[in-house]
């Protein structure tokens, strides 16, 4: 079972899009797919058809039930989802780190019965986004062909380098994908200098502009259903393809390659480098060191900020 995390801090870059359609398409593949919605706007539910839910992923984080319990069926073939909530939104540090430990609990009782779990993040560097990416195997992450998406792609490899060095030693770069690609000579520049940084890491395929992409969430209903024969529908089974084929040890070797400001992600952070994580995140890092500090209850200590992450 792979589980990869469709992420991006960056609003605007279809990560739903690519979430919603990624899934639907490798269901329409045969694969069994389950999408778990961890944006409390709740865009990827909508989509496929669940609508203020009377439970979401929110009783699983609080330890009211499974995640296998919270299954919906969707639109979409072969994809079932646990839906958002508004319930996801923390109220002080404290309730963000038992939300991040509650997640990645979850997931590791979540039983091996797909074949790939999807986890759509929120556009954001807090608790919410930073949870999958310590329970997952993989990430996944849609860039808008823009010049202004460019510019946070180093802090979110960064970001993801901390993870792998502090929290989740597993995880991978299954690759990094242009979305919204149009004809314009900006455009392609993007494009091309997103293939120079990322090297391998970036993917082949290109998720191009698409009216229809845009319709598609009115209908309640993935692209491969709404408009099959569409560009959109092409570029996403295209992806699941190319996705499904790629490596799992395939990380950020090509990007540390082609920017050298990026901190590779295969070196760990010395033991004694928490003080430097937002506070909220010091009881993930210490449980994985397999100390604890009262992770559940609360303080690991009362300095730090999480100005730093937000």
């Amino acid at each position: 079972m792979r589980t990869i995390a469709v992420t991006n801090h960056k609003g605007g870059s279809a990560k739903t899009t690519t979430a919603v359609n990624l899934a639907a398409a490798l269901g329409e593949d045969g694969r069994r797919v389950l999408l778990i919605d961890m944006d409390p706007q709740g865009s990827a539910s909508s989509w496929l058809g669940i609508n203020n839910p009377d439970v979401g992923v929110a009783d699983a984080i609080r330890g009211r039930a499974s995640l296998a319990e919270l299954v919906h069926e969707t639109t979409a073939p072969g994809v079932q989802l646990v839906a958002s909530s508004t319930a996801l939104v923390a109220t002080d540090w404290q309730d963000e780190t038992n939300i991040a430990l509650g997640f990645m609990d979850a997931m590791e009782r979540l039983p091996k019965v797909w074949d790939v779990v999807l986890v759509d993040c929120p556009p954001s560097l807090g608790y919410l986004a930073i949870a999958p990416l310590a329970a997952c195997d993989e990430a996944l992450v849609p860039i808008e062909a823009h010049v202004l998406a460019m510019a946070g792609l180093t802090s979110l490899i960064e970001t993801m380098t901390r993870i792998r060095g502090r929290l989740n030693s597993h995880l991978r770069l299954a690759g990094a994908v242009a979305c919204r690609v149009n004809h314009t000579a900006h455009s392609r520049a993007v494009v091309d200098r997103l293939q120079y940084r990322l090297g391998d890491s970036f993917m082949r395929t290109q998720v191009r502009e698409s009216t229809r992409l845009a319709e598609a969430p009115s209908f309640r209903l993935p692209i491969t259903l709404y408009a099959p024969e569409s560009s959109g529908a092409e570029d996403y089974r295209s992806l699941a393809l190319e996705l499904m084929g790629t490596s799992h040890s395939r990380f950020f070797t090509a990007a540390r390659e082609a920017v050298p400001v990026m901190v590779p992600l295969a070196e760990s952070a010395p033991a004694d480098s928490d003080s430097r994580l937002p506070r909220w995140m010091r009881p993930l890092s210490a449980r994985l060191r397999g100390e604890s500090p009262r992770t559940k209850e609360g303080v690991i200590d009362e300095e730090g900020s999480t100005a730093d992450i937000r």
